[in-house]
């Protein structure tokens, strides 16, 4: 990045100085996103994902933004492997003062095809895997020198169809989130959830191209008329993971554009006057929308 490329963050400058901050799943889309934020108002960022090769390529570019982040590879559903690496992350950095649980995913299925194989690949991947991180985070770290997490689960209000292993970790996760928020309160820990809707994000190229065209159609069902943007999604999770959210827990912040609101009884009228927040340089269309 040049000076001209720098983050374009609402909030203050060093907001995170001195802080560690954990971002799953930072290697890409979201993610990575997130991460760089965070790093570009002070925080040392610890990313984590499953390759290596894009958590050290993210790690690059929020070197040359003048940021620092770490890199963690490990799987999130592999208990003694997030055990340990929560515990290589606290005795390199000292306490963590934020865990964003990004990571995640799932595939297209209607119920009647869904195997108990893929059923229980997407649970662990967006529910069990944000248990295990989180309560290690907790218990290794946050028990004891209080700290805010950040859930990211899914637009899943009212069921999602062909996504119901999805629709149903992300209802957990929700749960979750309120669970810890109560549980946690007493060391001084909050917990909320972000909910992101349709978000032009690089997640869109990783479907089939008959998911892809039905991305390309659900513009038209949005009613601030079109698609959100990675930063969106990363300005509500800086907001939570901030002092300014401080009596802010056991809560949801939906980034949808208002999809759950658009009933059967509302014609989406078209607009363009919905201007979308890129503060993000690196970002890019996906190319399942070009």
């Amino acid at each position: 990045m040049t000076a001209t490329e720098e983050y374009r963050s609402v909030f203050a400058p060093n907001l995170f100085a001195g802080r560690t901050v954990v971002v799953t799943g930072g290697g890409s889309g979201i993610g990575r996103c997130i991460a760089h934020e965070l790093a570009s108002l002070g925080a040392t960022v610890a990313i984590t994902g499953r390759r290596l090769e894009r958590l050290e390529a993210v790690q690059a570019e929020i070197a040359a933004a003048g940021g620092t982040a770490t890199c963690h590879p490990f799987d999130i559903r592999d208990e003694p492997a997030v055990i340990a690496a929560v515990s290589a992350i606290v005795e390199q950095h000292g306490p963590i003062s934020g865990l964003v649980n990004n990571a995640g995913g799932q595939y297209p299925s209607r119920v009647e095809d869904l195997s108990l194989k893929g059923w229980d690949a997407v649970l662990r991947n967006n529910l069990t895997g944000g248990f295990l991180v989180s309560r290690e985070i907790y218990t290794q770290s946050m028990a004891g020198h209080t700290g805010s997490i950040v859930n990211i689960i899914a637009d899943m209000w009212g069921g999602m169809p062909t996504m119901a292993h999805s629709g149903a970790a992300r209802a957990g996760m929700l749960n979750l989130t309120e669970t810890c928020a109560c549980e946690w309160a007493s060391s001084g820990v909050r917990v909320n959830a972000v909910a992101p809707g349709w978000i032009a994000s690089s997640g869109f190229d990783t479907y089939d191209e008959d998911m892809q065209s039905e991305l390309r159609r659900l513009k038209a069902e949005i009613p601030l008329g079109r698609y959100g943007t990675e930063a969106e999604v990363s300005a509500a999770v800086t907001f939570l993971l901030s002092p300014g959210a401080a009596f802010i827990s056991g809560s949801c912040v939906r980034v949808d554009g208002a999809v759950p609101n658009h009933r059967h009884t509302w014609q989406t009228v078209p607009t363009d006057r919905a201007e979308p927040f890129a503060g993000f340089p690196l970002a890019t269309l996906p190319d399942a929308l070009r």
